[in-house]
C-alpha cells in the first residue's frame, strides 16, 4: 500500500508542482482546495490522486478533511496568500487574514496530522515559507512576519517530533513564476530575473523536485531545516 501525502493549496501554481512531483515518486496525493474545485479535480485526474475540500481556517473542516483522507504520511502545508503594500496601508483585517491562512492553517493541519504519525512512529511535515520569511521584504511586512512564524514552527516541531520518527522541514522559495506574480509588469519581472544570480525565475517544478526529495528516504537524516530555493537571491 502506497504512502499518502496531503498538499494544501495543491491546485495552485507551486502546489500543483509539488503534487505532480510527489505523484511521480509514487505517493498517493490528496489535493486540498477551498476555491479551486475545477483545477483540483482536473489535477487529481491527471495524477491519479483525490481532491478534497476544506476551509483551512475552520478547525472542524480541517478535522473533517483528515477523517476523509485517512492516515496521512506526509503533510505539505503550502496554502498561502500575500499582500503587497506599506504596513501603514494594511488594515488589521488584512493582517489577520494573512496570519489565518499562512500560519493558523499550518497549526491546524499539523495538529490534525500529528497523532496518526506519532502512532505510526514515522511521517513527514513539509512547510512552505518564503525567502521573505528569512530576511523580511519591504512592503511585505505582514507576509514576511507570517512566513517567519512558519519557520519558527518548523524548527520547534522538528525537535518535538524527532523522537517519534517524524521529520519536519521547510522550503523558502524565492521568486517563483506563478499567478501570484500576475500583478507585476514584464519589466518588473525582468528586474527580478536580473536580480537573481542564476538569472532566471523559479518554477513550480523546481519547488516540486525539492519537496519530493525532502519527502523521500534520501533525505532521511534531514529535519528542522529551512532550505532556500531562490537562485541565489538570498544567500
Amino acid at each position: 500500500m502506497g504512502k499518502t501525502a496531503l498538499v494544501t493549496g495543491g491546485a495552485g501554481g507551486i502546489g500543483s508542482g509539488i503534487c505532480r512531483a510527489l505523484a511521480a515518486d509514487g505517493w498517493q496525493v490528496a489535493i486540498a482546495y477551498r476555491s479551486s474545485a475545477e483545477a483540483a479535480e482536473r489535477l487529481a485526474k491527471e495524477i491519479g490522486g483525490t481532491a478534497v475540500y476544506a476551509d483551512l481556517i475552520v478547525p472542524d473542516e480541517v478535522d473533517a478533511m483528515f477523517r476523509l483522507v485517512g492516515g496521512v504520511d506526509l503533510l505539505v502545508n503550502n496554502a498561502g496568500v500575500s499582500r503587497y503594500g506599506l504596513l501603514t496601508d494594511l488594515t488589521y483585517r488584512d493582517w489577520q487574514e494573512l496570519f489565518r491562512v499562512n500560519t493558523d492553517a499550518v497549526f491546524l493541519c499539523c495538529k490534525a496530522a500529528i497523532p496518526y504519525m506519532v502512532h505510526q512512529k514515522r511521517g513527514g511535515i513539509l512547510n512552505i515559507s518564503s525567502m521573505w520569511g528569512q530576511t523580511g521584504g519591504s512592503c511585505e511586512a505582514a507576509y514576511s512576519a507570517s512566513k517567519a512564524a512558519v519557520i519558527g514552527l518548523t524548527k520547534a516541531l522538528a525537535k518535538e517530533l524527532a523522537p517519534s520518527g517524524i521529520r519536519v522541514n521547510c522550503i523558502a522559495p524565492g521568486v517563483i513564476r506563478t499567478r501570484m506574480l500576475d500583478g507585476f509588469t514584464e519589466a518588473e519581472l525582468e528586474d527580478l530575473r536580473l536580480e537573481t544570480p542564476l538569472e532566471r525565475l523559479g518554477t513550480p517544478e523546481d519547488v516540486g523536485n525539492l519537496a519530493a526529495f525532502l519527502a523521500s528516504d534520501r533525505a532521511g537524516f534531514i529535519t528542522g531545516q529551512v532550505v532556500g530555493l531562490n537562485g541565489g537571491f538570498v544567500i
